[in-house]
């Protein structure tokens, strides 16, 4: 899942998008609202976190502004305005919670998450199905033929990606982006050893193979 940051301190910027990462997010930073505002109409993403108070834009503009262009990205806004006036016009204007800083990052995530969990209940399943594997996006939980098998951040991931598009060819760079973020050197080996990590997890104990390789184009998940 993709998150757009949108943060000109520095320090809170970096705390935020390390924490976020770690927990399985891709993160896109903007520092500034112009490019923020450029992200969020361009490229789609499952939350976004916006500072009010940026240079060259403010977020209330920007997310008054992704509502008028019709982007229902779910947005948490950070801000350290802590009036209920300035909650109220927040969400009057757009955002889906509001959160004053300074703030724990363990409740920043808690609200993220439950804005994607609010979010994708109107649009899209919480639990997907491919053959015999599932995935419990509510409870966090992947099983195959009932057996639970545990995954860390970046293997879920890259698995809800994968469940989410069987049968179809995912190139590497569509995963990186996906994933991981714009960062990262597309001739990386990154997503090599990630679908290996995966494939050990979901397809070693079984007779049906699930992951497969298509040799210059990407990786496929699909049933027998």
């Amino acid at each position: 899942m993709r998150i757009l940051l949108i943060e000109d301190d520095q320090k809170i910027g970096s705390f935020i998008e390390k924490g976020l990462k770690e927990a399985g997010f891709a993160v896109n930073l903007c520092v500034d609202g112009q490019a923020g505002l450029e992200h969020a109409l361009n490229v789609p993403y499952d939350a976004a976190v916006v500072d009010l108070m940026l240079p060259r834009l403010d977020g209330l503009t920007v997310i008054e502004t992704m509502r008028t262009k019709g982007v229902d990205t779910p947005v948490l806004i950070l801000s350290a305005r802590q009036s209920v006036d300035d909650r109220i016009q927040g969400l009057q204007r757009g955002g889906d919670d509001y959160m004053v800083k300074p703030f724990s990052f363990s409740e920043l995530l808690a609200r993220v998450q439950a804005l994607i969990r609010r979010d994708r209940k109107h649009t899209q399943p919480m639990l997907l199905s491919v053959g015999g594997l599932e995935m419990d996006l509510l409870k966090h939980e992947v099983r195959r033929n009932e057996e639970k098998i545990d995954l860390p951040a970046k293997e879920y991931a890259l698995l809800e990606y994968m469940m989410r598009h069987p049968g179809i060819v995912l190139s590497k760079t569509s995963i990186l982006e996906r994933v991981y973020d714009y960062s990262f050197d597309p001739q990386t080996n990154v997503v090599d050893v990630l679908v290996c990590r995966l494939r050990n997890k979901i397809d070693k104990d079984f007779d049906d193979k699930m992951i497969h390789t298509v040799r210059g184009v990407g990786y496929v998940l699909k049933a027998q």
